[in-house]
């Protein structure tokens, strides 16, 4: 194909460089990385290589917006989508032909000709009209930061929810340091360090006694978190994996389990520095993503398998689900209580606390509560920063959850009772 003056008529009518800029806006609102850059390198193939069908397109566009294999299915169903139109290809095959048929042009000019003027009336019509006169009292209004941070995260957009995967990753760490049994050099240290002292003094001949000392050296204790992954908290679940997520890049020790019908440890996947990578990445190492819910086999499973291993330093374990077991058996008390005595702290974070009416009547629920430190919700990004200041013990007086076990009405005036409104 001679591809002589392509450029010029591609310049005038702008609908190449147009249609591709506009597929690859839908790339990335899909949730492919596409740039203004891929846009540019990929209206360059065409002009270079030409499009004489369908699969032509298809292929030189592939080649540019792809980076990785697993983008493959994503390309194709949009590629689809977009280029659906009929005779939208072929627009474009004309356009990058030498000769361009004249009659077509000019039918399409005069008609983007009467298009624009039939616009430019509307506009004018619309001008002439009077505006109608609006008063808006804003007493009781509040910004979209403060709408977003309240706001459920089932409830939320595509682009609500990378709002707050953002503001997840700004959130205030904890402030939980612990005193550790090491110690490190220190001036003002209470501990005596012979060792350093004997070091020092060797390096002057003996002449210069100076006394050396060390203290002991604060750490956050461990985060060991069990997250429920079934089909009634999946959307929950996967905005907490990106506060996990956060908490790792931030140089926590943090062991991270999921569980549905069976356990799962992705505590290796969530240390990938890209947070879509390492959601990616637990993904595919899930089988029984969005199923059935097991608490108390689960639970066993991490009390045989894995508890001395990284309950060993007395971690705080954040246990993530809403509670409604499948298999209501006595073993899950058994298994909450061996739990509870392991670690330094146990939190229950369960979705359903979002509804005002939340009772706990089921069967699972009634035998977890006795065994917890804290009861709270996770359905918000103000939520979070609640988790935040729980772990940090900055909350004035916590609340037992054993009062969750009580009558709605015995509980109205203690302080469990503030969870509802949350």
């Amino acid at each position: 194909m001679d591809l002589a003056g392509s450029d010029e008529k591609a310049g005038e009518g702008g609908r190449l460089a147009d249609n591709v800029a506009y597929f690859g806006r839908a790339l990335r609102a899909a949730g492919l990385p596409v740039g203004p850059a891929h846009v540019v390198d990929a209206v360059n193939a065409l002009m270079a290589t030409g499009i004489g069908s369908r699969d032509d397109l298809y292929w030189v566009l592939q080649s540019v917006f792809i980076k990785r294999r697993d983008h493959r299915a994503v390309f194709d169903e949009v590629f689809d989508l977009f280029w659906q139109s009929r005779g939208l290809v072929e627009k474009m095959i004309s356009i990058l032909s030498p000769v361009a048929n004249p009659t077509k042009v000019e039918k399409q000019k005069a008609g983007a000709a009467r298009a624009a003027e039939a616009l430019m009336k509307q506009r004018e019509q619309a001008k002439e009209m009077p505006e109608p006169d609006m008063e808006v009292d804003a007493r009781f209004t509040v910004s979209g930061k403060e709408i977003l941070q309240s706001k459920d995260f089932e409830q939320m957009t595509v682009a609500e929810l990378d709002q707050a995967r953002h503001a997840i990753s700004q959130l205030m760490m904890p402030k939980d340091l612990i005193q550790t049994r090491r110690f490190t050099p220190s001036q003002t240290g209470k501990r005596f360090d012979m060792r350093r002292t004997v070091r020092t003094m060797m390096r002057s001949g003996g002449d210069l006694v100076l006394p050396q000392y060390r203290a002991e050296t604060p750490a956050h204790p461990p985060i060991v978190a069990l997250c429920d992954i079934s089909g009634s908290v999946g959307q929950y679940t996967r905005i907490f994996l990106h506060f996990l997520h956060m908490l790792h890049l931030r140089g926590r020790k943090v062991h991270s389990f999921v569980f549905g019908t069976r356990l799962t440890n992705i505590t290796r996947q969530l240390q990938t520095k890209d947070p879509d990578e390492a959601l990616d990445a637990c993904s595919s190492a899930v089988e029984d993503w969005s199923g059935g819910t097991r608490i108390a086999t689960a639970l066993r499973v991490f009390n045989r398998d894995w508890s001395r291993r990284v309950l060993g330093q007395k971690p705080t374990i954040l246990l993530f689900t809403d509670g409604l077991e499948r298999d209501t058996e006595e073993d899950l008390s058994i298994e909450m209580d061996r739990l509870h005595r392991s670690c330094r702290q146990l939190v229950w974070l369960n979705p359903l606390l979002r509804f005002d009416g939340f009772e706990a009547r089921a069967q699972g629920i009634r035998l977890m509560l006795p065994h917890v430190d804290a009861f709270k919700p996770i359905h918000s990004l103000n939520s979070m920063a609640d988790l935040c200041e729980a772990l940090s013990g900055e909350t004035a007086a916590r609340s037992d959850p054993r009062v969750w076990l009580s009558p709605p009405a015995s509980r109205s005036g203690s302080e469990g009772g503030t969870h509802v409104a949350v």
